[in-house]
């Protein structure tokens, strides 16, 4: 009797496992077919499966080819890189420690998801291992939020298998790896496996030898815990655990990995950041520009009528300008920087970047700066002009004051006017620029503000006249400090650098470098019938027959003013705009001494006519466009127009030259020690606020510009506040470091192409040469 109870009790113990056994079994396939078909958690739809990165940074490059920075949104700093891109030895340290068996299974690795079930789940061994594939990790990357509890993350694991198998349906094992490593987060702003190779060992994915693809892939367990730059003993420990997983699964050998691990961790961290690194400014002039809309009046100022009538024209015929929204993708929506992976290739050298930004940290920085801290000693009302009465100096800071982003939001904030003087006359603890590094100290607001604008503002480019190719730009002293851009937003008074302008016109009219007059005090008079009478601080040969060269030469006044005489205000100022001046100017006969405002952009560009026959050359800033996966989708070209006839702009040519060989900026050849054949022009505006200095080789033609924030912020002396002290060194400097770099090309030795006529400049202009034209090609 016991016999057969304990039999039919077997039975039923057995028919009711094999009942359970079933209905999980049933369960399970229902509980995926619901996930799979969206009923239960979160399933992507097909189309996101297809696509499931959509998000990389828009990359900046160099004409050598080197990374300038990244536009992206806040981490979300990935550059695409493709499976080819990756070096070997990643791939296979990611498989030897993430998923042995990954070329085997299809998504899920049953052996493992096993042992992890024994080991962790029922023997509770910490060090059991997981059981999450490559694929299984991917989708959680891609579709899981962060878990708040065990519980959560339990029912997170069935959905994020369901969604390895479609993505292993729809993808390669290569795909799938090279996706992992493009969405993995390594911290510091290196999202996806291109910007960690750069930021912790300053390499492309490709690059990366054996031991640092270890360190990589052994941050996956969890890059806060094994992070290089903070826990390096730690980090090591754990890649020397993915090198033993690699000798064990058979990519390494035991003598390969005896070897590696005993090396010490060693990065080469490169921060990410849009305010560091190389061409700050002219990134920023790029991202400006790209994603600029079309100009609407209601969007300016009151006092802005000039710069929307130049951002309209903008719109109009440059291509650059708002291409971000003039140009649509394939699904008909606008490109956007920061998240579609273009691809922006510049003609920036990055070699000639480094020496331009060395050049003017260099002089303004080192020497420049403690000049003007000397010569401010002692004064009320520096760091501005002795001259300037208390009352201005007052009325100057306050207006300073009021455009803190402090003072806007205590305005904000209702807070009265006399608790806004009281917050910004107490002292605070600060951390403030200096040329020698952050200085930590105690000052009031408003003597931050006064301490700030005691640093001199620079800015410097250089590019090939042939072509118009930038091949540095420097908008200023330190991008973190000072953003303003004085290369293309900034506008100050030109001086006599307008001088050559005006030359050339008279070129144009049938004088010649060799024409003179008597060297008295010009008398001119204006429009409404006002007398005008220039002075001169040239004192050299009063009273004596001069000629025009030996005026540009030396940058005489009073024959540019005789020169004004002899011409029309009304068509130089008209031959300005052809130059590519394009601000307010009047056309009246001071004009010949350079009272308007430009830009070091517009300077640059005005020049690239002397030294290319007369052909002015508008900057070109990028070379092509691509999308992250190489396509074309814009390329730029040099825009070109005649300025001034081939015969006088070889006139030119020999005057500007004159004012190196023996004038004005003859510092380049008895400081510098540059040999090779220039020409240039220094100009000084009035009270020495601003100094220029515009210069051209052969190949090369650059424009520096130094000055205060305001005006009134410049040297009290003339011999320190002259162009040939202030802006003339920067290009001194920086053609010094370039004429000693062989691997750049450039040679003190290139001639300008001169016909045999004009290599005598008081001989007859009458015959001309034939010779060979530049070469238009970018280098």
């Amino acid at each position: 009797m016991g016999k057969e109870i304990n039999q039919s009790l077997a039975k039923r113990i057995i028919k009711w496992f094999w009942i359970l056994f079933v209905v999980a079994i049933l369960s399970t396939i229902l509980l995926f077919f619901l996930i799979a078909k969206g009923y239960i958690g979160y399933m992507p739809p097909i189309e996101d499966l297809e696509n499931p990165i959509d998000k990389y940074a828009s990359q900046v490059i160099s004409i050598d080819m080197k990374p300038l920075g990244n536009y992206a949104k806040e981490k979300e700093n990935r550059i695409y890189s493709s499976y080819n891109d990756l070096s070997p030895h990643l791939v296979n340290a990611l498989i030897a420690t993430e998923d042995a068996r990954f070329i085997e299974h299809s998504g899920i690795d049953a052996i493992a998801l096993l042992r992890a079930v024994v080991k962790r789940g029922i023997l509770m061994q910490a060090s059991g291992g997981g059981g999450s594939t490559i694929s299984q990790q991917l989708a959680k990357q891609l579709y899981s939020p962060d878990a708040e509890n065990v519980i959560v993350r339990l029912f997170q694991k069935p959905i994020e298998w369901v969604i390895a198998v479609q993505l292993e349906r729809f993808y390669t094992k290569e795909e799938i790896i090279n996706m992992y490593l493009n969405k993995f987060d390594f911290l510091y702003s290196a999202v996806g496996i291109q910007s960690a190779a750069w930021v912790y060992f300053g390499k492309k994915p490709k690059e990366l030898n054996i031991e640092e693809a270890a360190t990589l892939v052994g941050m996956c367990k969890n890059p806060s815990y094994y992070n290089p730059i903070r826990k390096n003993e730690r980090t090591k420990g754990r890649r020397n655990v993915v090198l033993s997983l690699m000798k064990k699964n058979g990519y390494i050998t035991k003598v390969e990995y005896d070897s590696l691990q005993k090396l010490p961790l060693v990065t080469s961290y490169n921060k990410v950041d849009h305010k560091e690194g190389l061409a700050p400014y002219l990134r920023e002039y790029l991202r400006m520009t790209m994603v600029a809309k079309k100009p609407e009046r209601k969007n300016y100022m009151a006092w802005e009528r000039d710069r929307f009538s130049r951002d309209s024209l903008a719109w109009v015929i440059n291509p650059l300008y708002g291409w971000c929204n003039k140009n649509k993708k394939p699904d008909g929506s606008n490109y956007n920087l920061y998240t579609d992976g273009l691809k922006i290739y510049t003609t920036i050298d990055s070699r000639m970047q480094k020496y331009a930004e060395e050049a003017v940290r260099e002089h303004v920085g080192s020497v420049l700066q403690e000049d003007f801290f000397r010569g401010k000693k002692g004064s009320k009302t520096a760091p501005f002009s002795r001259n300037l009465s208390e009352k201005d100096y007052a009325k100057i800071m306050e207006r300073a004051m009021k455009q803190t982003e402090r003072y806007r939001v205590l305005k904000k904030e209702d807070v009265s006017e006399k608790e806004i003087l009281k917050i910004f006359n107490t002292p605070i603890d600060m951390t403030v620029f200096s040329w020698k590094g952050l200085k930590d100290t105690t000052m009031t607001p408003m003597d931050s503000i006064k301490y700030m604008k005691f640093f001199l503002r620079a800015g410097f480019m250089v590019m090939d006249p042939r072509n118009g190719a930038v091949k540095a730009y420097v908008g200023g002293t330190d991008y973190q400090y000072f953003q303003y851009d004085m290369i293309n937003l900034g506008r100050r008074q030109v001086g006599s650098t307008i001088k050559p302008f005006l030359y050339s016109l008279a070129m144009e009219e049938g004088f010649t470098p060799c024409d003179e007059m008597l060297h008295v005090e010009q008398h001119l008079v204006t429009e409404d019938g006002m007398p005008y009478t220039p002075r001169n601080s040239n004192k050299k040969r009063i009273g004596e027959m001069v000629s025009l060269k030996w005026g540009l030469q030396n940058s005489d006044n009073w024959v540019s003013a005789y020169l004004m005489q002899q011409l029309s205000p009304y068509i130089f100022a008209k031959l300005l705009r052809s130059y590519g001046l394009m601000g307010q100017i009047d056309p009246v006969v001071s004009l010949c001494l350079g009272p308007c405002d430009a830009s070091i952009g517009e300077m640059i560009t005005g020049y690239s006519a002397f030294a290319n026959r007369g052909i002015r050359v508008e900057p070109v800033y990028l070379t092509r466009i691509e999308d992250n996966y190489g396509n074309v989708l814009a390329t730029f070209t040099p825009k070109m127009t005649e300025v001034i006839s081939e015969d006088a702009s070889f006139k030119m040519l020999d005057m500007l030259r004159a004012v190196v060989d023996g004038g004005t900026a003859g510092r380049l050849r008895f400081r510098y020690n540059i040999t090779a054949p220039i020409g240039g022009k220094t100009g000084t505006s009035q009270n020495h606020s601003d100094g220029w200095f515009m210069g051209f080789t052969p190949s090369l033609v650059g424009g520096a510009w130094v000055g205060g924030e305001d005006r009134d912020i410049h040297f009290d002396r003339m011999d320190e506040g002259q162009a040939a002290a202030t802006a003339l060194p920067i290009f001194g400097l920086f053609l010094q470091k370039v004429f000693a770099d062989p691997n750049l090309g450039y040679t003190q030795t290139e001639n300008f192409e001169i016909p045999g006529n004009y290599r005598n400049p008081c001989a007859s202009y009458s015959e001309k040469e034939e010779v060979i034209g530049i070469d238009q090609i970018f280098n």
